[in-house]
């Protein structure tokens, strides 16, 4: 972009000059009297060249050569800067339009993320009732294996009673029939 305003310079562009030979003379005289007139002019009546009249002459070329180049230069850097203009437009819509395209990405991935923590907490929520489930039927084995020991052990203490009584009793007729 920094190319597209760098200032115009005499080598960007190519040099136009016009010869007196690029000229169309009418007829061949005119174009060597204007090229005597020229070098006559150039020199005074001593035979030396009149440096102010050149001096005038090459700021008058000089003058027109830049007025030139500023006209052409004004309008190419009007003509850039419009461009430009429009490639940051162009490019701030796309920008706009970036934007709005990674809000709505980010607001499909945010929902995405919370349909999976959802997922993955029901997904837990049933790995712990499963979990809840296999515990339960477990301590509900483990209370009736427990409440069938209560029962054999309640059923082995009256056992147990009936034969001591069974024992006093007969350790009371040996008692009686050794006496």
């Amino acid at each position: 972009m920094s190319s597209l305003l760098s200032p115009c310079n005499a080598k960007d562009q190519p040099r136009t000059t016009k010869s007196l030979s690029d000229s169309s003379p009418t007829t061949p005289s005119l174009t060597s009297r204007g090229l005597k007139h020229e070098r006559v002019s150039r020199l005074d009546s001593s035979g030396a060249y009149d440096r102010e009249a050149y001096d005038a002459r090459r700021e008058n070329r000089m003058a027109a050569r830049k007025k030139a180049e500023e006209e052409a230069g004004c309008t190419d850097y009007k003509k850039m800067y419009e461009e430009a203009m429009s490639t940051n437009e162009r490019l701030k819509s796309r920008l706009q339009g970036s934007k709005q395209e990674l809000v709505l990405v980010q607001t499909q991935l945010e929902k995405v993320t919370q349909r999976k923590i959802t997922m993955t907490e029901r997904s837990n929520e049933r790995s712990m009732l499963e979990k809840e489930k296999r515990e339960t039927r477990v301590l509900q084995k483990k209370i009736s294996d427990m409440e069938d020991e209560v029962k054999i052990q309640t059923e082995l203490q009256n056992e147990n009673q009936r034969l001591k009584d069974e024992n006093g009793a007969l350790i009371r007729v040996i008692s009686k029939l050794s006496k």
